[in-house]
């Protein structure tokens, strides 16, 4: 992990955004002290389709729109 200055990181904020994207990680300290470390997104596993639908089909067998349409439902959030 590198360690940079607080007025470094300022001025080389983009070059040190493109290290990020490749997965560095670097620690941003202010008067020798870490304050912040620029890292990437913890990024949540892609459910599976399979998975997202049959929860989607459960959703629908407790829910119901009690007579109303979509169309009915997207009109009255306009208002």
């Amino acid at each position: 992990m590198d360690v940079v200055g607080a007025y470094d990181a300022k001025t080389r904020l983009p070059e040190l955004l493109k290290r990020v994207e490749k997965g560095e990680r670097i620690t941003i300290t202010r008067h020798g002290v870490p304050v912040a470390i620029l890292q990437p997104p913890d990024t949540a596993p892609a459910a599976a389709p399979e998975k997202t639908i049959a929860a989607l089909r459960r959703f629908r067998t407790k829910h119901a729109l009690d007579g109303l349409t979509v169309r009915e439902l997207i009109e009255e959030g306009r208002r």
